[in-house]
């Protein structure tokens, strides 16, 4: 038995290890097309020959170390991802963010919307997904909802929420046709941390979110037509309800 549990690890881990590998060379060789760079002259930057270039964007840089990695990224200005997805067993550090992920879906079943936990906004890459997406077939109509529990760089998180808004406007286009119409909100934990926060950078939110925070309020809880822009509203630290953000008057 022992044997047989660490064969099947083992089968895991390989498939796991060529699709990222697949996946990490394609990025660099896309991220180097942009640059308009040969094999050659990017192996020069880093210090590593074009044959291990050519290695790595053809799915074989596993044995590359890290440190290498590393250095084809800063090379080409991207940003090399290396860590663990949420862990499922992980309450402790989720349980908020599960909480609100479970509220809107729940809202949004009872408003008439079918739900979606972690849509994946490129099918083809499914590690790509949004919090949750709220689909009205007959309304033509995608919501796109972020639960944010922390909020660690605003800059990073509102670039992250445009690129997926993007990729859901193409999905939505896919699937109902070119009269398809997305909407994105942000559902932010109302922590002490985070109000403080939205408080401190006022105008930067409401740059942002210049839609009604109320109308998305009645979009999530009653099935009404979401305002045109996004916007943001707040979730209880429970995670059982949603209210409106009142903005600081001008």
């Amino acid at each position: 038995m022992p044997t047989r549990i660490r064969t099947q690890l083992t089968l895991e881990a390989e498939r796991a290890n060529r699709e990222q590998l697949v996946r990490l060379g394609a990025e660099a060789r896309e991220a180097r097309y942009r640059r308009r760079l040969t094999q050659r002259q990017l192996g020069v930057r880093v210090g590593l020959s074009q044959s291990a270039m050519s290695r790595l964007e053809q799915g074989g840089g596993g044995g590359m170390t890290l440190d290498a990695l590393q250095r084809v990224a800063v090379a080409l200005q991207i940003t090399l991802r290396v860590g663990f997805l949420r862990d499922p067993l992980s309450e402790t550090t989720d349980a908020g963010h599960l909480a609100m992920q479970e509220l809107v879906l729940r809202l949004g079943r009872a408003a008439g919307y079918t739900g979606s936990f972690e849509l994946a906004t490129k099918p083809s890459e499914p590690w790509r997904s949004a919090d949750v997406g709220l689909a009205a077939p007959a309304a033509r109509r995608l919501i796109h909802v972020e639960c944010w529990n922390t909020i660690r760089d605003i800059g990073a998180a509102a670039r992250s929420s445009a690129r997926k808004q993007a990729e859901l406007a193409d999905l939505a286009v896919a699937r109902w046709g070119t009269d398809a119409t997305t909407g994105l909100v942000w559902v932010v934990r109302a922590t002490a941390r985070n109000r403080a926060l939205i408080a401190r950078y006022p105008e930067v939110f409401a740059s942002r979110f210049p839609g009604s925070s109320r109308g998305w309020v009645d979009a999530l809880t009653q099935g009404a037509a979401p305002p045109p822009e996004p916007g943001l509203a707040w979730s209880d630290v429970a995670g059982t309800r949603l209210f409106a953000w009142r903005r600081r008057p001008g």
